[in-house]
């Protein structure tokens, strides 16, 4: 990527995430990461305020040594408790840490001359606590206050609520009601809006106002992080009295190789893998199923996962860290998505690494994933909780190795045409540069 031009304007600007990674913990930079270094490069004064508790690693972090220096902007890390797992009333509080402490300190850090007043102040959302903290702080410093929107919150967590189908809607509402209620509020405050996904844009509630500028910044990968797929040389004629390649199932060298990384949780079609696995081995269809990531049904998944025997077996590794991540990927033919299509998430940030890795991505989800993947005929689609479904879509890809290797060539050239990191943030940058000019 060539080096960015100088803006002539630079801004301060404030990006208030405490959930991904920040430098020294993972590699290649995850959204905030990237944003705050491009609009650092562009001469703009950028301040990332996050959190001491690592959302990912579960562990205590410090501020990263020499980070000004390497990356060109300021990390202030805010001091907020711990907490072991991702839906609980621990991790609750520990957001509510970090919005309380992250305003008091901001107001301080002005007060004193330690920080310039911010021209656009970015805000994540979830958690709820510091976008509320940064509109608060927007309003009183007449600072261009922008919301970035990882998934509808709290909608995203309604398949965790408990309790009998017949009492969850009161449940939902007793549980998060005041949730919603207050991400209504912030939306109704912003001066704009950014999203990870169209289908997010599209479900704004109706609390956010329609005039505010929008803008659509997929998460994204870097696919200079793999080599390409291997080509398929097909212009070899059929010799008499041979199968074609795509009819050779039985005579494949290597089982075909499929990854699902992501949650292990209710948000995923697990049960429906799991029953795949050993509808494929009663097929005599050679595959492995590699599953990278880790959740609530992560024990039980496991268990299921061991009972599976025959030619198609599933090898659970847990949440693995990015070098043998990228390397497990790497060793792989066939991404799976198995996010349930009444999920919030419409662009799960695993399709985005299956398609920088060259994988032919099948998927249960219905919306905006499919229109992408068809449009670019880079997979499969499936009908998620139904494994003879699934079972047919691998199956496909592991008979069919033409299919397979077109595929993955059209999987790939997405990650470098559409889901491309690098340019998704600069187009970004570009579009948080404009709201301050007027030009949103």
């Amino acid at each position: 990527m060539s080096q960015p031009e100088p803006v002539d304007h630079p801004l301060s600007i404030w990006i208030v995430n405490p959930l991904d990674d920040i430098p020294g913990e993972h590699l290649p930079p995850q959204r905030a990461w990237s944003l705050a270094r491009l609009l650092a490069s562009r001469g703009h004064d950028v301040t990332w305020w996050t959190a001491t508790w690592s959302h990912r690693r579960k562990a205590i972090r410090t501020a990263p040594l020499g980070v000004k220096d390497d990356e060109g902007f300021t990390a202030r890390l805010v001091a907020v408790r711990p907490y072991d797992h991702d839906l609980s009333l621990a991790r609750f509080a520990s957001h509510r840490d970090f919005g309380r402490t992250f305003e008091r300190l901001a107001n301080e850090s002005i007060a004193a001359g330690q920080l310039a007043r911010p021209d656009i102040i970015l805000a994540s959302l979830p958690p709820l606590d510091g976008p509320e903290a940064a509109a608060r702080l927007a309003a009183r410093l007449d600072a261009e206050m922008v919301v970035d929107l990882g998934n509808l919150w709290p909608e995203s967590l309604e398949p965790y609520v408990p309790g009998p189908a017949l009492l969850r809607p009161f449940t939902r509402r007793l549980l998060l009601g005041s949730m919603a209620r207050r991400r209504d509020a912030i939306l109704a405050s912003v001066d704009a809006i950014a999203a990870s996904s169209q289908a997010c844009i599209d479900a704004l509630p109706a609390a956010a106002r329609a005039d505010v500028p929008k803008h659509v910044a997929l998460l994204g990968s870097y696919p200079q992080q793999f080599s390409p797929p291997p080509r398929i040389i097909d212009h070899v004629p059929v010799a008499e009295g041979m199968l074609p390649l795509q009819h050779a199932a039985n005579s494949q060298s290597q089982p075909l190789a499929c990854v699902h990384a992501g949650q292990l949780g209710p948000d995923e079609d697990l049960d429906t893998l799991v029953v795949t696995a050993r509808q494929l081995s009663a097929a005599g269809i050679k595959a492995t199923i590699h599953v990278a990531g880790k959740g609530r049904h992560e024990a039980a998944f496991r268990n299921a996962a061991a009972a599976a025997k025959g030619s198609c077996r599933i090898v659970v590794y847990g949440l693995l860290e990015r070098p043998a991540y990228v390397d497990l990927l790497a060793r792989c033919d066939v991404g799976l998505v198995l996010t349930k299509p009444d999920s919030v998430a419409a662009l799960p940030a695993e399709a985005f690494d299956y398609a920088a890795a060259g994988l032919a991505i099948v998927s249960g989800l219905s919306r905006e994933l499919k229109q992408v993947i068809d449009a670019a005929e880079a997979g499969l689609s499936y009908t998620s909780g139904d494994p003879p479904s699934l079972t047919r879509a691998i199956r496909t890809l592991a008979e069919d190795q033409t299919r397979l290797a077109t595929c993955r060539q059209a999987a790939r050239h997405l990650a470098e045409t559409v889901f491309d990191r690098e340019k998704i943030t600069a187009a970004y940058a570009d579009w948080l540069q404009g709201l301050r000019a007027g030009e949103g």
